[in-house]
């Protein structure tokens, strides 16, 4: 859409926050500098500030299939009441983030069909013998196949219902950035730190927050926003792997409070 206020130019770019204008006489690549928003989290008594400007929330798999009474880790026996405790800490912090203008991004597991660009070791994990209800294997309810990208075993759970400007990656495996697109957005976004959530915390969530860490972002892990249906010594271990190794572990409220 041509912009008539600005001398006929377009802005071209996905995102507000990474545009150029351009016209038949000119090309301009100079993006809109942000204004800085700094917010202060408490990290084990220690202060740490950093630019909600250039901050995205980036959620794993808070899906159908890990989440809800009648998804994947329940019809398999696990107990998902873990994996539900993110929901109302995300369900108070949601609006609050929307309304600063931060991006939020949901990371949720969903294969194609035909499972072509899946390993036998990814398959492996979630049906060791070869006889159970594995990755793109049918569930008793819903019409529904595991882990199947569009599906009903995909989607977000009802009560974290998305914003129609939400982004949403389809990821492969226990990390989000393995051959997905969810770098290129973030690059997009002109994002510097990432604020993460979901579950399970020792498993994607960690393993998104590593990647993201060795690409150079800066990485805060919501620790009441997160969770496992692992043993807790495996969440011990990732809120010290995390602190000692990769970022930052503070609450949702320490932002949440400064915002209203």
């Amino acid at each position: 859409m041509v912009d008539t206020e600005n001398n006929g130019t377009t802005p071209l770019g996905a995102s507000s926050r990474n545009q150029w204008t351009v016209s038949r006489e000119s090309v301009d690549m100079v993006r809109q500098s942000s204004q800085a928003h700094p917010v202060t989290v408490i990290d084990g008594g220690r202060k740490v500030r950093f630019d909600l400007a250039r901050t995205a929330l980036v959620i794993v798999d808070m899906q159908n299939d890990f989440c809800h009474a009648d998804g994947w880790l329940a019809h398999i026996g696990v107990d998902i009441s873990a994996a539900r405790k993110p929901i109302e800490p995300l369900r108070a912090l949601l609006p609050t983030l929307r309304t600063a203008g931060v991006p939020v991004i949901w990371v949720n597991w969903g294969n194609r069909a035909d499972r072509a660009n899946l390993s036998p070791g990814v398959l492996h994990v979630y049906n060791p013998y070869g006889n159970g209800n594995g990755i793109g294997d049918p569930l008793p309810r819903h019409d529904a196949r595991v882990l199947l990208a569009g599906s009903w075993s995909t989607a977000i759970v009802d009560e974290l219902g998305p914003a129609a400007d939400d982004i949403h990656v389809d990821k492969y495996s226990m990390s989000g950035f393995h051959d997905t697109v969810l770098d290129s957005v973030l690059r997009n976004l002109n994002v510097t730190t990432l604020l993460f959530a979901g579950v399970n915390l020792d498993q994607c969530v960690l393993c998104t927050l590593q990647d993201a860490n060795f690409r150079g972002y800066d990485c805060l892990l919501l620790d009441d926003c997160s969770a496992t249906t692992s043993p807790d010594f495996c969440a011990q271990a990732s809120l010290y792997n995390v602190r000692q190794c990769f970022g930052f572990v503070c609450a949702s409220t320490d932002i949440s409070d400064q915002l209203k």
